[in-house]
């Protein structure tokens, strides 16, 4: 076998481990197979199989212990920050909690960077901060994505804060925001979020107002999670 095919044997059976895991096929509670048995399950190497279970290891997954072998470990001890991890739990049943968690979290730093972003975009996000409202518009009468566009919006924010780690975390927040927006806008019977309410905090933010950007994506947020914790 090449070793270009091992590597991309290899990332399709962390795929398909990881959703099984993340799904609750595997648990705590119940026996991981052995390597042997995932070999015979796959129809691979050992040294394949070995080398998935490391990856989903390192992801915080599965653990390796002194006669237990490998188990799957609490979802607590999850990397939830790992994009394939984020990917696998949009496969399975949505969980209130977790939209609690993930609006917490957006809390903590959406509000934040529209603040920062009053006083530190450039004049090239400005023109992205624009378009992103345009596009909102256009998706009321279904000429673009209204998902699209929604996460489109938030991630020229985050962008325009110009604060490096908030940057880092774009990744996070726009999987985080296919989450919330699709389950909201179900919860709340809309297809789409209110253009308007976005519309002020971009306002806010080209006219160089922090606080009012600030408190324009709180609103936001507060009243999506209000509908989590309403449904929890």
């Amino acid at each position: 076998m090449s070793r270009k095919r091992a590597y991309s044997l290899t990332f399709d059976i962390v795929h398909q481990l990881g959703v099984e895991v993340v799904s609750g096929k595997y648990s705590k509670d119940t026996a991981f197979p052995t390597e042997a048995e995932l070999g015979i399950e796959y129809d691979v190497s050992r040294s394949v199989i070995r080398e998935a279970v490391k990856m989903l290891t390192v992801k915080g997954l599965l653990s390796a212990r002194p006669r237990r072998g490998t188990i799957v470990t609490e979802e607590s001890e999850w990397d939830l920050l790992d994009q394939d991890i984020l990917q696998w739990l949009l496969k399975r049943e949505v969980s209130i909690p977790l939209m609690i968690d993930f609006t917490h979290t957006r809390l903590a730093i959406e509000p934040q960077a529209a603040f920062l972003a009053a006083t530190n975009i450039t004049d090239e996000q400005r023109i992205t901060l624009i378009n992103a409202i345009k596009e909102m518009e256009q998706a009321t009468i279904g000429e673009l994505s209204p998902l699209e566009t929604d996460i489109a919006f938030h991630l020229a924010v985050l962008a325009a804060s110009n604060n490096r780690f908030f940057v880092l975390m774009d990744s996070f927040v726009e999987t985080a925001l296919r989450f919330s927006i699709r389950m909201s806008n179900k919860m709340k019977g809309v297809k789409i979020g209110s253009v308007e309410e976005h519309k002020i905090v971009a306002d806010a933010i080209l006219a160089g107002q922090p606080e009012q950007a600030k408190k324009g994506m709180e609103k936001m947020l507060k009243e999506v999670l209000q509908i989590f914790n309403q449904a929890d």
